[in-house]
This record gives C-alpha cells, sequence and structure tokens, in this order.
C-alpha cells in the first residue's frame, strides 16, 4: 500500500526555470510539465536517483488528464494527475503527441 505524505514546497523547475508555488500536491511544473524523480511514495522525497522525468503521455481522466512521466536516468514512469494551473497549450501539444506516437 502506498502511502502519502503532504509536502508543501516552492521550486525552480529544472527543466524550464519556471518559479513554481506548490501546494502540498504539486509533483510538476505547471508550465512545462516535465517533473523530478524524487519521490518512492508520493511526497516522500526518498528516491536517490533526481533524475529528470519528461511527460510522454496524457490521457482524459474524469476531472482532467493522467499525465505519464518517464525518468531519463533510470527509466521508471509515474502516472500523476494533472493540475488545474497546468499549461494548456503544453497539455494540448502532449496529447497530440499521442496521437502520433499511437496512430490516430
Amino acid at each position: 500500500m502506498k502511502k502519502f505524505t503532504r509536502v508543501i514546497e516552492d521550486f525552480n523547475c529544472a527543466h524550464c526555470g519556471a518559479v513554481v508555488r506548490g501546494n502540498g500536491y504539486t509533483n510538476h511544473c505547471p508550465k512545462c510539465l516535465w517533473s523530478c524523480h524524487v519521490d518512492n511514495n508520493p511526497g516522500d522525497r526518498a528516491a536517490t536517483c533526481n533524475g529528470m522525468m519528461p511527460p510522454i503521455s496524457a490521457a482524459p481522466a474524469h476531472d482532467g488528464f493522467i499525465i505519464t512521466h518517464k525518468c531519463e536516468k533510470c527509466g521508471k514512469t509515474i502516472r500523476q494527475k494533472s493540475a488545474p494551473d497546468d499549461d494548456a497549450d503544453a497539455m494540448i501539444a502532449l496529447t497530440a503527441n499521442n496521437a502520433f506516437i499511437f496512430g490516430k
């Protein structure tokens, strides 16, 4: 069973440099949608990898999207919910990329 630890922290995106204000559920940059492999379980900050995780796909969900990130360093994939403040153009580009990848 996974445990969730709410950690409220601000950060500068290591990919695009955006200043991100965390709310305790923030797990990716809302501007570029990239993440960083810092957790073994959500919020625990126990991962030692610290690799960059580009968004590789997005799938519609009942309340937004599920974004899949893949670590460039270790290859782990993590699915995360989109956030209301995620950049709409970045999300559209990511879903358009899905259509290209899956031939839709």
